[in-house]
């Protein structure tokens, strides 16, 4: 089924779409933000289909493309060809990993100019394999994560069910054991990056993979981060 724009606050939408990963099908979901100026941003870009183009298009201009960590890059090249007057901006190292992608910058501890008045953002510590940039729009109390936190709760098909066995993401948001025991670098900086997201005031939590959490989102991210 194609992927549709879904709202999930005003002027956030998510679309979900298919996406395998070791042989199983885990899904991966695109963020949209209306900013403040009216310009959308893109954050983990998925296959830009034609519907799903024209949903974009019906609800402003695409200005900006993020690829938020230094997997979630797929689809980014194809996005800013199917955009391109958009500018994207990547994780930090993935411009080393793809040096064909035409990128504007590179994200940082600061929001770029366009979306500070919209949007905060951390780079997350302390997992340089990953390098995930983490967004909060505090309009809606919505943070924004890729591949650091998982929810494979609801819908769930044997594939799936197994990988978030197995991965230690089952029926809970959480940290997934590859990354507590294996791309984890430094503990210490890993605990004060999520002490610095768990500063800001959010209650949704969108996921890249499987389920978003509606409400009661710092608590179960709070308790996701005591692993690390």
């Amino acid at each position: 089924m194609p992927a549709s724009l879904i709202p999930l606050a005003r002027d956030i939408w998510t679309a979900a779409s298919s996406q395998v990963f070791l042989g199983m099908d885990v899904g991966s979901r695109m963020t949209v933000v209306r900013l403040a100026s009216g310009f959308l941003l893109v954050h983990s870009p998925i296959r830009p289909a034609d519907a799903l183009k024209s949903e974009l298009d019906a609800l402003g201009e695409v200005r900006f493309i993020v690829a938020p960590n230094k997997y979630h890059h797929l689809y980014a090249g194809e996005f800013s060809a199917a955009f391109p007057d958009a500018r994207l901006y990547v994780a930090p190292g993935l411009e080393e990993k793809r040096k064909d992608l035409g990128f504007h910058g590179i994200l940082t501890e600061e929001p770029e100019p366009f979306w500070e008045d919209s949007l905060e953002q951390h780079v997350f510590q302390g997992i340089p394999a990953v390098n995930e940039v983490v967004f909060f729009h505090p309009a809606s109390r919505t943070v924004i994560f890729t591949d650091l936190v998982f929810n494979f709760s609801s819908g769930l098909t044997p594939g799936q069910k197994l990988f978030a066995l197995l991965y230690g993401v089952y029926d809970k948001t959480a940290v997934s054991r590859l990354t507590r025991y294996i791309l984890l670098g430094d503990r210490k900086r890993a605990r004060r990056s999520a002490d610095r997201i768990l500063e800001w005031d959010f209650d949704k939590v969108v996921l890249a993979h499987k389920d978003i959490v509606h409400e009661g989102g710092y608590e179960a991210v709070k308790k996701a981060f005591e692993k690390l």
